[in-house]
């Protein structure tokens, strides 16, 4: 992949937990920098407590994926949670629509590459397939269960 399509760790990512809408996850996101590389590094405790759970570090883009790309690629490393990856898009309108996929985490770097088809839409009002041209955020998320949260990333993007 070109490095072009990569989106670098930078002061554009933005950081949401469940609190906005009255839950408890704690957390915080920031950028480090690791063997003169900087990492965007996710950390906090995810509550389901008073109907939260999740944290999330966001990226909006400025443009779509490029034309042809199948999935998102990005190369991480955690605490051996399994965290998500929440695609919003055009039609995503509503705070609480996504499109989500799974992925794992280890404590060594890793590569992971999700395609698009294993995204799936948070609700029945939305396209049960993502188009990749209407992509408009990227988001890291610990979602979901109680649980520590810890991962860092040191690119994310499209293949």
């Amino acid at each position: 992949m070109p490095d072009e399509t990569r989106l670098i760790p930078d002061g554009n990512w933005t950081y949401v937990s469940d609190q906005v809408m009255g839950g408890q996850s704690e957390g915080g996101a920031r950028i480090e920098t690791i063997d003169g590389q900087p990492v965007l590094r996710l950390t906090g405790d995810v509550s389901t407590a008073n109907r939260g759970g999740f944290i999330q570090s966001r990226i909006t883009l400025q443009n779509p994926p490029p034309e042809g790309a199948q999935g998102v690629t990005l190369r991480v490393r955690g605490n051996g949670e399994g965290y998500f990856i929440h695609l919003r898009t055009s039609g995503t309108v509503l705070p609480w629509q996504y499109y989500q996929a799974p992925f794992a985490t280890a404590a060594k770097w890793s590569d992971v590459r999700i395609p698009f088809t294993d995204f799936t839409a948070s609700g029945a009002l939305l396209r049960e397939a993502i188009k990749p041209d209407s992509i408009r955020s990227l988001g890291i998320v610990a979602y979901g269960r109680d649980h520590r949260a810890d991962i860092s990333v040191m690119w994310a993007g499209f293949y």
